[in-house]
């Protein structure tokens, strides 16, 4: 059986926000959720981008008033999602060529989850050890 995106994604309480809410109030939902993107969803539901963490520091350096601008005007508008059937070293190779560590994950439409670089390395992990020899010097 192949492992997918679908083994290894963050699913069912994805964080997400709408692009009116402020940058303050997305940053405490994510401090709050200890995560470190929300998925922007319009108002069908549909993933329009997605705000990290690098955003909400651009945000800060720039000195934006982070109680007034929106997630919208400085979101990843149309970000790249994958399928969850998708490879997850095909997602990690994306994150390493594009530098970002999240990755919505859409079927059909609709979002389902999100992929970040750490699930990706719990993802290798388990796939080394799978392939482990047994009776190998490592624990």
């Amino acid at each position: 059986m192949a492992v997918t995106l679908r083994d290894f994604m963050s699913s069912g309480d994805v964080l997400t926000v709408e692009p009116s809410v402020s940058l303050a109030g997305a940053a405490r939902r994510m401090s709050d959720r200890n995560v470190g993107a929300a998925v922007v969803v319009d108002q069908s539901g549909r993933v329009a981008g997605i705000f990290t963490e690098r955003d909400l520091l651009r945000a800060v350096a720039g000195g934006v008033a982070l109680d007034e601008a929106e997630v919208g005007s400085l979101m990843t508008a149309n970000p790249i999602t994958l399928p969850s059937d998708h490879s997850p070293s095909e997602a990690a190779a994306i994150m390493n060529e594009r530098k970002f560590r999240h990755i919505p994950v859409v079927d059909e439409g609709e979002l389902v989850g999100i992929v970040s670089i750490r699930d990706l390395v719990g993802a290798a992990m388990h796939i080394a050890s799978a392939d482990a020899h047994v009776g190998s010097d490592f624990p």
